[in-house]
């Protein structure tokens, strides 16, 4: 595969929320993108469809490749032919309730696959820079409150405890191998190409298909439970930036401030002139087997050592997510 003269940049996980951004941001920076997902039978393109249909970047600088975290000798031939300046690893099983229900395949793409893609780097020895995704619910049953770098980890699902056996090999990498490696816990972040499964798209989804008569109620568990949420375009730029740095560190990137997902829910269907309170049902059975009751950051570090702001508040990225889903359904209705 023959290289332009521009950086490049490898994304695992380019068809998620995070991915697709972070292939956005980079393209507009002028770098070349070698995104990964998985083998699928179906298509999940659709967050990049946009860059996949612009013949001025696909295939000339950006280019899909098919791979697996948990296969090394695939990640060691794809980064051969890549040769990355950057690698930012956004792939996983990212839904802490499914975790619970599939344990085994969380541990082994979010921990094992990590492991994989780090001792594939050090085996070629390249000289890449290298970003892991980490998470608030590494905290978990938190220590102190708001949660920064220092503060403890205390995992309370199969997915908080395989980010931070990531965490730590991330670490590991660093200070065994010299590695320029980075992780960024992040708190919660959100957008319109959020997965269907998590509270903030299903809450939006529903508020606009309720406000269309297409659907009646809205089922949830836990509403009492509090996060820090963020808009994801803005967190990717938190990525970025940690690995432009002199030195790799890790750092915590949140808002600052926490909103329980009934304020949530409130928010959403106020968007669309609904009390949900007259929609919202709750079921005992979406409630997890161990709850994270509160998450809060302190991102401190990462406001004076990278420069980073959160710049959408709460109510400004719950209605960009409803005013997306209600054109959706929208369209779908004529």
């Amino acid at each position: 595969m023959l290289h332009s003269k521009r950086p490049r940049a490898l994304v695992t996980g380019v068809t998620g929320q995070d991915g697709s951004y972070l292939a956005d941001l980079l393209l507009a920076k002028g770098y070349e993108v070698h995104g990964v997902t998985r083998r699928s039978a179906t298509d999940n393109t659709d967050n990049i469809r946009h860059i996949t249909d612009d013949p001025a970047l696909n295939n000339e600088r950006f280019f899909l490749h098919c791979s697996d975290l948990n296969d090394p000798f695939d990640l060691q031939r794809l980064l051969t032919a890549a040769r990355p300046h950057e690698v930012y690893n956004l792939a996983g099983q990212s839904h802490v309730g499914l975790s619970f229900k599939i344990p085994k395949a969380t541990v082994e793409t979010n921990a094992l696959g990590v492991l994989n893609l780090l001792e594939a780097i050090r085996a070629l020895n390249l000289d890449c820079r290298f970003y892991q995704a980490g998470s608030s619910e590494m905290f978990g049953g938190v220590q102190n409150t708001p949660q920064n770098e220092s503060t403890p980890f205390h995992p309370r699902s199969p997915y908080g405890t395989s980010k931070v056996c990531a965490h730590w090999l991330t670490i590991n990498y660093r200070e065994s191998y010299g590695l320029f490696a980075c992780n960024g816990i992040l708190f919660n972040h959100e957008s319109p190409r959020r997965g269907e499964r998590f509270v903030t798209r299903k809450t939006a989804a529903a508020a606009a298909r309720i406000k269309l008569g297409l659907q009646h109620k809205l089922v949830l568990g836990n509403l009492d439970a509090k996060r820090d949420w963020g808009y994801a375009p803005e967190y990717v730029e938190a990525m970025w930036l940690m690995l432009q740095q002199d030195k790799p560190d890790d750092y915590v990137v949140a808002t600052g401030k926490a909103y329980s997902v009934q304020e949530l829910v409130a928010t959403a269907f106020e968007c669309v002139d609904l009390d949900w309170r007259e929609h919202v049902v709750q079921d005992p059975a979406f409630f997890r087997p161990a709850e994270v009751d509160s998450l809060l950051g302190d991102a401190t570090k990462a406001k004076e050592k990278l420069g980073w702001q959160p710049r959408t508040d709460f109510k400004g990225l719950i209605s960009t997510i409803v005013e997306t889903e209600l054109e959706r359904y929208e369209k779908l209705t004529k």
